[in-house]
């Protein structure tokens, strides 16, 4: 039998391990949170924005932002219905109702026309998804919001390395939120960022993160709201702050890997893939084909021809308001065709040429067929 060809896994060198070590050996007592630290002070440099917060998960950094928000039983959030429910649970845990409007063809992110037409009264924010590493239309969303005062949300869990002119992903809106799972370009195993800046905002989220206790609070074990535990350890900061010294080196690893696939496949009629219109950078976290209707091609017949290869395949995010949990409705037009004929692509830092070709004939072989 050929060798397994994973979609993702993390790049874990010599450095990664030494600086866990370190934090399980001496990271206690007043050391405790200095590699979390270090690390929110690297990414938010990184960033270039003023305040980061390292959290558990990128779903914790939601969370805890729009309850910063005050978003509640009543209000509205709008995001894009092709999205991993990570965005759209913590809304649900709030009590408030996630409102889904279609993607764009192109770039599979939240359309900015049907955002707008969706605006009601009890809208409380706009959340963009930058979706597989591509990038929402941030100055049209961003004008809508403005235009409203409606606070826009960067969900940026998959776009670590993604630029919109000159601006890194999750550094355009009110806040923006990343995610380090294992299978992300940056990993601390499990892991997240809220970022922003807006300082009493920083305060609250910071609050809400530590139990309700306020860093001011001069009594001991006094929490002065009800908060959560989405803290980040200090052995998985350790971890980031190793990634964060190949960050560059993460980030060119992965656009590299989407290249050779782009080149190797855009040019063969009815397929296309993440773009990366003028003025961004597609951080490129997953390459992902889209397939014509006109090719006939499925989302079945790709998971049976890479599973014959013996290829991990993952598929499309399915359209969430087609979900039962979620109102059970038919999809959006975009949203529901889309993952009938996509499939994401393994990209994982140490794939092999041999492996991607391995890839690239199964794609071909398909279209064959």
């Amino acid at each position: 039998m050929k060798s397994r060809i994973h979609y993702t896994k993390p790049s874990i060198t010599g450095l990664e391990v030494s600086y866990a070590t370190d934090a399980a050996t001496n990271g206690w007592g007043e050391k405790c949170y200095e590699y979390i630290h270090r690390f929110e002070d690297a990414f938010k440099k990184h960033l270039n924005v003023q305040y980061a917060i390292a959290t558990s998960s990128c779903t914790g950094a939601l969370h805890m932002g729009m309850a910063a928000l005050g978003i509640g039983p009543g209000d509205e959030v709008i995001m894009a219905d092709t999205n991993w429910i990570a965005t759209a649970s913590p809304i649900v845990h709030l009590g408030a109702k996630p409102i889904f409007v279609d993607i764009l063809s192109d770039t599979w992110c939240i359309d900015p026309d049907l955002v707008e037409q969706a605006i009601t009264p009890n809208t409380k924010a706009i959340v963009a998804v930058h979706l597989y590493g591509n990038l929402c239309d941030m100055d049209k969303l961003l004008a809508i919001g403005k235009k409203h005062g409606i606070p826009v949300i960067e969900d940026a869990a998959e776009a670590i390395g993604s630029v919109y002119q000159g601006k890194r992903a999750g550094s355009m809106g009110r806040f923006g939120t990343f995610s380090f799972h294992g299978t992300k370009t940056l990993t601390t195993g499990e892991g997240g960022m809220f970022v922003t800046d807006d300082a009493a905002l920083y305060e609250t989220v910071l609050t809400l993160s530590n139990h309700g206790r306020a860093r001011g609070q001069s009594k001991q074990f006094w929490p002065d709201m009800v908060g959560f535990k989405y803290k980040m350890s200090n052995i998985q900061a350790a971890l980031g702050c190793a990634q964060m010294e190949r960050i560059d080196e993460l980030i060119k690893r992965k656009r590299d890997i989407f290249y050779y696939y782009r080149d190797q496949l855009v040019a063969i009629p009815g397929i296309s893939m993440n773009p990366e219109h003028l003025n961004t950078i597609n951080g490129a976290w997953m390459p992902t084909v889209v397939f014509d209707a006109e090719t006939g091609v499925t989302r079945e017949n790709l998971q049976a021809a890479f599973a014959e290869e013996n290829i991990d395949a993952r598929v499309f995010f399915h359209a969430l308001s087609s979900l039962p949990i979620l109102g059970g409705e038919q999809g959006k037009e975009i949203s529901s065709s889309v993952p009938l004929r996509a499939i994401n692509l393994p990209s994982f830092h140490d794939i092999s040429l041999q492996e991607q070709d391995r890839v690239i004939s199964v794609i071909k072989n398909v279209l064959r067929s």
